[in-house]
């Protein structure tokens, strides 16, 4: 049998059995029906979608409901779901007792999906009609075990009712025989009533009856039907459904529509219970049901063998709070949260002294931890996981005493109230994130107000909240520039200027030297540059100190002054003239004539195998975005950090199957080759066709002007990415322009994590997709050498060698030392056409979605990279000049190159 949503799925002899989840059913899910009933279809679509995250492989989708529109709601609710693609890739089974409903649903079906379902119980004529046009619509179909007489309940109605429906679809209707699900029904089972003991037993005899005579067909059910008796019970439920499906597979079972949860391990379940439940479901002994109802009690308040694990729950409420935070423990937290509250209740107390008291008392444990180096950040994260799920627990309690969320911190006496964005044009925010949980962790209470937070934006919120200090984040060196505008913008203000308001400053481009040269001019309040998490803390507890700010302000200042005063008297950098750079560029040979690439032009890619991109993945970066120090592999056995770097690395794995198996992010990536050569220099041509005649870009990559060391009695020269591209008249040369992400869905995924409380899975998600992101670059530029353009197609690298960028040619990206210039990403997105892989650019060229990244081909065996370094004027104006474009528009694109100390010229 083959299906499909927007993948394929087979079914044969040798496939598992298929999960068909049942909780898209208005008549099998109150929660579903709920929605449904409110015309809350978006919000329906995460039942789907959680069904495919837990493994249904097909998802059935009923609406018989006697207050709704059953054949407008499976029509709107099957439309969107063609929108989302990680619910969309599975086939749909189209559930209805409306042939109507059914008809309607098939019309809004992509790929190949199953009708459930049809039958005899109208008699020959009406089934093969409705089989007929099954089959025109192009789906499988459930046959139900009924006819005119009604539903088969013994053995041998099952049987005769299925050879029937058989023979007419097959040799009547031409209806494939792969194509032929039989349902021969699934009844309750253990109901007191002495002719419903056989249900089981005939339904497995049914089962393997019907796939030793009937060729091709399959066999499935409601598997939550045979413990209906037991409703209420969850344990035994589970225990009936797991016992069942393991004889009823055995005999040739296919699939069933199942909630994957309430199945367990035959060989996990209690010894004495799985023989009770066994002796019910084969129907071994005439009391087999008062023998599971003599048990069925104690184990529904049973829990499974864990004493051990669990030893701490038998501690008082207030430790097993401490100890669920210190340990990232979620699974109890709303029950211990609420006995506790209702003990405070009873002594006259209020919902918020359990925030102040034993909750904050377990995080000062962890915030005393993570201080000492016993705890690392991501236990930090779990334990701030475990505060807001309790907090948001105890809200509506807090709501009831008509006290507002806002309050909630002013009552738990926060340390400070602190106001942190990621600035315009910025969309990167996994440290910021993590910053924000580490001082929520510590009792202050933060305003996380996102990314691309302009500075009016900023400044307005600040002054609303009253906040006590302001943290800017950024990534791409066009922040640094902004994040001066900001600390300008806070000394214009009197109300900011007036009162100090601290301001703190963070982020890969950012330093303790830019801190104190750039920004500090510019603001008269402290500003403090905080190279990690770790030292958040402790900045922001120093700054609000009664007793300690002033003496901590005065070190700082005096701390800062020192720096910028080395740094202006630092020795200048030597620079050579533009002209004796250019006289020293890289010596290549152009007497060979470069490969040309297999194809010209762009090429597009969407929805790249995740599963792919998995195995390129680099693992060193991952732990430094957790603040765990340490090379990888070798991190996971380091004395210090080894433990928590294998359970961070666990997680991240463990994660990183969700998101493939799940389709949580889709990967994207366009490419191109184009001719090109370089001209005046320093400047390439990108061109549209062989005739070189109409240029479509040109990027002006800079050159190092910087005196070079000899070496060996040559001397080292005066780099420029232009060098390895073919002066134009030499040879004919070409250019690779690429840009891939992995970002698409992170967003929408981390803000459900988020609106969980769940902040440690929401920075893990983000750093997975930052992980994939660079992933793909490697894996596109490992097929662009080998296959694409195919100048290295007998590359035969290791992962660890790729990383180690073994190989041959470069791919260097705007924004790196060697192209430190991120204005050429418009260009260059322009000519890629990214708006088509659902790729962007903010004003200050930092690409959206955040888990992306761009770059160049360059394929000359000796191209390498290297750091521009500083340059100097004449190059701003040559620079500026090959552009098009004013001086000092230049000078602020290349701020972070150019040397602006005194004395320093070309």
């Amino acid at each position: 049998m083959r299906l499909s949503g927007l993948e394929p799925v087979a079914i044969d002899a040798q496939s598992l059995f298929v999960n068909i989840g049942e909780r898209t059913n208005v008549t099998g899910s109150k929660v579903f029906a709920r929605m449904i009933l409110a015309g809350e279809f978006e919000k329906a679509l995460a039942v789907a979608r959680q069904q495919v995250e837990n493994g249904a492989q097909v998802i059935d989708i009923n609406m018989d409901e006697a207050m709704l529109d059953s054949q407008a709601a499976m029509v709107r609710f099957l439309n969107l779901i063609a929108g989302e693609p990680e619910i969309a890739r599975v086939p749909i089974m189209v559930d209805s007792s409306k042939w109507s409903v059914i008809e309607a649903g098939l019309k809004c079906l992509q790929g190949k999906g199953i009708v459930n379902s049809i039958s005899l119980k109208e008699g020959e004529a009406e089934f093969k009609r409705q089989a007929t046009l099954v089959r025109r619509y192009g789906a499988a179909a459930v046959v139900m075990a009924f006819d005119e007489q009604g539903q088969a309940d013994t053995f041998a109605r099952k049987t005769e009712i299925c050879a029937r429906a058989y023979r007419v679809l097959v040799e009547d209707v031409g209806f494939p025989p792969e194509d032929i699900i039989f349902d021969p029904n699934i009844f309750a089972i253990a109901t007191g009533i002495e002719e419903h003991n056989n249900y089981a037993v005939d339904f497995i005899n049914a089962t393997r009856w019907i796939k030793q005579n009937l060729p091709g067909a399959k066999v499935s059910g409601g598997v939550s039907n045979v413990s209906f008796s037991f409703r209420g019970n969850e344990p035994v439920r589970e225990a009936i459904h797991t016992v069942f499906l393991y004889h009823a597979i055995q005999a040739g079972m296919d699939m069933g529509i199942v909630n994957a949860g309430m199945v367990g391990v035959y060989d996990q379940l209690d010894a004495d219970l799985r023989e009770r439940v066994e002796d019910v479901v084969l129907n071994r002994r005439a009391d087999s049901t008062e023998r599971l109802l003599e048990v069925a009690e104690q184990v529904k308040g049973a829990a499974k063998d864990d004493s051990a694990r669990l030893a701490w729950r038998a501690a008082p409420a207030t430790e097993r709070l401490s100890h669920a935070l210190v340990h990232g423990i979620t699974e109890f937290i709303n029950e211990d949260t609420e006995e506790v509250w209702q003990a405070i209740q009873a002594d006259g107390g209020r919902p918020l002294h359990v925030i102040e008291g034993p909750l904050m008392a377990g995080m000062n444990i962890v915030g005393d931890l993570f201080g000492a180096g016993k705890m690392f950040l991501p236990q930090v994260v779990k334990s701030a996981r475990v505060m807001k799920q309790a907090v948001a627990h105890l809200l509506p309690y807090i709501e009831a005493e008509k006290k507002a969320l806002v309050d909630a911190g002013g009552d738990a006496k926060a340390k400070g109230k602190i106001v942190i964005a990621t600035v315009k044009g910025d969309v990167h925010d996994i440290g910021k994130n993590i910053v924000t949980v580490v001082l929520q962790c510590n009792n202050f209470e933060v305003v996380n107000m996102g990314v691309m937070v302009p500075c009016q934006d900023i400044l307005a919120k600040a002054r609303e909240e009253g906040a006590d200090i302001i943290g800017l984040s950024g990534l791409i060196t066009p922040s640094l520039e902004e994040m001066q505008h900001v600390a300008a913008e806070m000394q214009r203000d009197p109300y900011f200027r007036e009162r100090g308001t601290p301001l703190l400053i963070g982020g890969a481009t950012t330093s303790r030297v830019h801190t104190a040269v750039k920004i500090t001019p510019h603001y008269a309040g402290p500003i403090v540059y905080v190279p990690d998490a770790s030292r958040a803390v402790g900045v922001c507890a120093e700054l609000l100190s009664d007793d300690r700010a002033a003496a901590y302000i005065e070190t700082l200042n005096a701390d800062y002054q020192r720096v910028r005063e080395l740094h202006a008297n630092k020795k200048a950098t030597p620079l050579v003239t533009l002209a004796e750079a250019r006289a020293n560029k890289t010596p290549l040979d152009w007497s060979q004539a470069p490969v040309k690439p297999r194809f010209l032009g762009r090429r597009v890619m969407k929805q790249y195998d995740l599963a792919e991109l998995a195995q390129c993945i680099d693992w060193g970066p991952f732990f430094q975005t957790w603040d765990l120090a340490g090379p990888y592999p070798a991190i996971l056995d380091d004395a210090v950090v080894g433990v928590e770097a294998r359970k961070v690395l666990a997680d991240g794995q463990a994660m990183l199957k969700r998101i493939i198996d799940g389709r949580w992010l889709q990967a994207n990536a366009v490419l191109g080759f184009w001719p090109a050569n370089t001209v005046d220099d320093d400047v390439i041509e990108v061109y549209a066709d062989e005739s070189r005649s109409e240029v479509l870009m040109r990027w002006a990559p800079l050159r190092m002007q910087t005196v070079r060391p000899v070496v060996d009695g040559v001397k080292r020269p005066n780099r420029s990415l232009a060098d390895f591209i073919a002066p134009k008249g030499k040879q004919p040369d070409y250019i690779g322009l690429f840009a891939v992400t992995t970002g698409l869905g992170a967003d929408a995924r981390a803000k459900q994590f988020e609106d969980a409380q769940d902040d440690y899975s929401s920075i893990m998600l983000k750093a997975l997709a930052d992980r994939l992101a660079e992933a793909f670059a490697e894996r596109l530029h490992q097929r662009v050498r080998m296959e694409l353009w195919g100048y290295a197609p007998d590359e035969a690298l290791s992962n660890a060698e790729l990383i180690a960028e073994k190989y041959c040619g470069i791919r260097p990206a705007p924004g790196y030392p060697a192209c430190p210039d991120h204005s050429v990403k418009g260009p260059m997105f322009e000519l890629l056409a990214c708006g088509e892989i659902d790729m962007g650019l903010t004003e200050s060229l930092a690409m959206t979605p955040a888990a992306s990244v761009s770059g160049f081909y360059l394929a000359h065996p000796k191209a390498t990279y290297f750091n521009v370094g500083t340059v100097g004027e004449d190059q701003l104006a040559a620079w500026a000049d090959a552009l098009g474009m004013d001086e000092d528009s230049a000078r602020r694109r290349l701020v972070s190159v150019l040397d602006g100390r005194p004395g320093v010229s070309a």
